[in-house]
């Protein structure tokens, strides 16, 4: 028997189990959050004896006779403090982080009420954030120790909640204190326990499945394999080629191929089962490189050859141009799969419901997951009803199917609730990467440094499924250019199946590795020219009314020269300093249909925002909330903001492509101009009951059209980062200006800034995703990510230039925020050492020899 204090109350248990299990899964304390059960991440941090300790390895053995202390157990004035301070300071985004980040603080506090910033950084090394960028966390723990040192009173939180204003986050106080729901909080009475066999080798002959003792394993409920599947086989977003399951007799195509999935009563029983599945391979010849799927003898990875996707986009005269020009580049470029390592790994809970299923979940999109689920089950989609828990950080990384299918098959077939929930390692062995690419840009300018023409090779290794690669090939083509004024382009580009993990949806989306390339060209034809980095940028920056290399007019929100000039004091004073900029779509566009759509519902005196926008720490229910208060008046005090739910929400799309601010931003604004017309003769109460509805949808021409200046997307934003280098090459310094049209909350934008900064600093510097033979060999704790000590000081300048009425001028800013990061990197070293770096991350540096 082992004794201990938790919050106060005496515990007794007779297992030894991970501490970390025992607290979620008996004592149900859910702001101890699983992330990644190595000691690598800090999400489930509790203090043990005044010490704060990571419980994912300390067993229930190890903590005899101790005093543990979790988020639940601090004091009222604590609670307070920590809810205030993170929702003031925007230190809050995907949250699933803060809880672990809270006591990391108290462990720091309890010894130390004045400490200093670089003593709050060095308290927070053992928790990793992958949203916020650690400053506005930082700076919520110094506001904190004000508090309690002073003994003052936590302020009133006083908002009107109009656009601009920095309104508090509507979920920032629960995700604070743990008490907001992740779908791996939830528990059912009769839950059973689900999960996937998968295979030993990326390529294999699956020659037969065994699944005899399994089956009759005490605890198994259920074993599945691809013959049980009711409905179809095959799922995807766009193209449907990743198999639910693996039949005996075909071939497995990465790591990640699920051949059975097992249901059984414990967590202890379903490892168990797992273990006695036999599977007889013929081990194959892994293709792990587009050069290999490229060869003309290369096996084929699916029926219709290795070759996903190509896109040509040509414009102008462009080797006729080089030809002439008086500076012309050519360089190789390579850049790596990355991992989102968002810090919730993925999961889902699903029930048996009237000839359907509900499923719980934390992903992208929900309406994405009824139409897959319904597809595999076989059912029409409106029997399938899927529910959104906060969702804890994406990136692009929740928008396939991971768990949820396999967790609604599972439910369906037992009748049962079945929650499945992936390992940290399954994780980053199973979702979609960023992708590798191979490329060749040639650029070229005049003896002013003006820019004439370029043309570029682009080979994506897309993985072993379609994922989005061919949407993200289509990013890396169309914004190859840069968000400069010249016409004669030529972008030819290829994604390519492989046997590695898929590579799909990245924050980014496939931009990230072409400005890259651009950019760094642009720094050697300074050079050449004999102008500096931010002076050819400054020459060459789309002005409104230009043409950008797509073809498409910029509009006159365009901003990109007023984020050149709010950097260039602090280019300007700096020897060791690069300069990047980049330009990014907001919504999907290039002719595809592109909705938004919002529902207020008047209930009781309040007005429910039902929307199927997936927030994963953008704060979409903020960003909603704040357009009703301005459109209508209303205070947020009467403002609810409902969860995505198939049931309740209309279609918003998926999150990605920085869209939904834009679009289903505009549905809302729209749908309370509707209830700001009604309010004007009857009160919220004589409107009970009833719903306003509005949808918006963007109005943009497909690939390859042959108007003279096709609409590529409804909006573009731009912007600069200037990064600065010490003699010794380590980043001291980050300016990022962004043009984000009109900041609907700019603390929410300037977090998204920062965040974003620091995810692309670590692509240029320090991660990296090692594969060796399709098999990932990185672990959670050696994929290279920034930590707080490590991250300098980043300096976000919001540009607002914006008097549209869409969505009261806001673009999206998510994405574009990590795309010039890297290569305002490269130029620093260049300009350091004079050692032109043309492979990420980065050799030869402060961060990786």
């Amino acid at each position: 028997m082992y004794r201990f204090i938790v919050n106060s109350k005496q515990i007794e248990t007779s297992e030894d189990k991970k501490l970390l299990d025992f607290l979620r899964d008996d004592l149900r304390l859910t702001s101890v959050k699983d992330g990644c059960s190595e000691g690598a991440c800090g999400t489930c941090m509790v203090l043990v004896d005044g010490r704060a300790m990571k419980t994912c390895v300390l067993k229930t053995s190890k903590v005899e006779g101790k005093n543990i202390i979790t988020v639940e157990g601090i004091s009222d004035k604590e609670r307070d403090a920590y809810a205030w301070a993170f929702s003031e300071a925007g230190a809050v985004q995907c949250g699933f982080c803060i809880p672990g980040m809270v006591i990391s603080a108290k462990g720091l506090l309890d010894k130390n009420l004045n400490p200093t910033k670089k003593e709050v950084k060095k308290a927070l090394n053992g928790n990793v954030c992958r949203c916020t960028g650690y400053a506005k966390i930082e700076e919520a723990i110094l506001m904190v120790a004000k508090i309690l040192r002073e003994d003052i009173e936590v302020p009133k939180v006083e908002c009107k909640g109009l656009v601009g204003q920095n309104m508090h986050r509507v979920d920032a106080k629960d995700k604070t204190l743990g008490t907001g729901e992740y779908v791996g909080d939830l528990y059912v009475d009769g839950m059973l326990y689900g999960s996937a066999f998968r295979t030993k080798y990326p390529r294999a002959l699956v020659k037969s499945i065994d699944i005899s003792k399994a089956v009759n394993h005490p605890g198994v409920e259920c074993i599945v394999l691809a013959k049980d599947i009711p409905g179809k086989r095959n799922l995807g977003h766009i193209i449907q080629d990743w198999p639910a399951l693996i039949a005996e007799g075909e071939e497995t195509r990465y790591i990640g191929d699920s051949l059975a999935l097992v249901a059984a009563t414990s967590k202890k029983v379903l490892k168990e089962a797992l273990e006695l599945i036999k599977v007889e391979y013929e081990e194959l010849n892994a293709i792990t490189s587009p050069e290999m799927a490229m060869k003309e003898d290369a096996p084929k990875i699916h029926p219709n050859g290795n070759i996903l996707k190509k896109e040509v986009l040509s414009r102008g005269n462009v080797d006729e141009i080089i030809a002439k020009s008086k500076y012309v580049v050519t360089k190789k470029y390579s850049t790596p799969f990355t991992e989102h390592a968002f810090l919730e790994p993925e999961s889902a809970l699903s029930m048996p419901d009237e000839n359907g299923v509900i499923i719980y979940t934390g992903s992208q999109g929900i309406y994405d997951e009824q139409r897959e689920v319904s597809d595999l089950l076989g059912i029409e989609p409106e029997k399938v009803r899927v529910i959104s828990k906060y969702v804890g950080g994406g990136f692009g990384g929740k928008e396939d199917m991971s768990v949820q299918h396999h967790a609604a098959l599972l439910a369906y077939l037992t009748k049962k609730p079945v929650k499945v929930t992936l390992t940290r390692q399954e994780s980053i062995n199973i979702h979609p990467k960023r992708h590798a690419t191979e490329m060749e840009f040639t650029t070229a300018c005049d003896e002013n440094g003006k820019l004439t023409a370029m043309k570029a090779t682009i080979i994506a290794d897309t993985g072993a499924y379609a994922s989005l690669g061919g949407p993200v090939l289509q990013r890396l083509c169309t914004h190859a250019a840069g968000p400069y004024n010249y016409q004669n382009t030529h972008v030819e580009g290829t994604a390519v199946y492989t046997n590695n993990p898929p590579a799909g949806a990245f924050r980014g989306f496939g931009v990230t590795q072409s400005a890259f390339a651009t950019e760094c060209n642009l720094n050697l034809l300074a050079k050449m020219v004999g102008i500096s980095q931010w002076e050819i940028r400054y020459k060459n920056a789309i002005l409104p009314g230009q043409v950008l290399a797509n073809g498409q007019i910029a509009d006159e929100t365009t901003a990109l020269k007023e984020t050149l000039e709010a950097v260039k004091e602090e280019y300007d004073k700096h020897e060791y300093v690069g300069v990047s900029c980049a330009f990014k779509n907001s919504g999907i566009g290039v002719g595809l249909p592109d909705i938004g759509r919002c529902i207020l519902s008047v209930i009781d005196g309040k007005v429910h925002i039902r929307t199927s926008a997936a927030c994963i720490g953008q704060g979409m229910g903020t960003v909603t909330t704040q357009v009703v208060c301005e459109t209508t008046g209303l205070t947020p005090d009467v403002i609810i903001v409902d969860s995505p739910d198939t049931a309740k929400t209309p279609n918003s799309g998926t999150t990605t492509a920085s869209r939904q601010t834009v679009f289903t931003g505009e549905a809302t604004r729209l749908a309370a101009l509707k209830l700001k017309k009604a309010l004007n003769s009857k009160s919220l109460y004589e409107l009970n009951e009833q719903d306003f509805y509005a949808e918006y949808s963007g109005i943009t021409d497909c690939m390859g059209s042959d108007k003279p200046n096709p609409k590529s997307h409804i909006a573009y934003g731009y912007a600069t980062q200037v990064v600065v280098l010490d003699e010794k090459g380590n980043v001291t310094k980050v300016l990022a200006a962004h043009d984000v049209g009109k900041a609907i909350n700019p603390k929410n934008v300037e977090g998204q800034i920062e965040g974003g900064v620091v995810m692309g600093l670590g692509y240029a510097l320090t991660e990296n995703f090692i594969l060796e033979n399709g098999i990932p060999k990185s672990k959670f704790g050696t994929l290279g990510l920034l930590r707080a000590p490590k991250v300098p000081k980043i300096q976000p300048i919001v540009i607002e230039n914006s008097k549209e009425n869409l969505a009261y001028g806001a673009k999206g800013v998510g994405e574009i925020v990590v795309i010039p990061t890297a290569p305002a990197v490269q130029g620093a070293y260049y300009k350091l050492d004079g050692k032109f770096r043309t492979k990420l991350p980065l050799e030869n540096t402060a961060y990786k020899k």
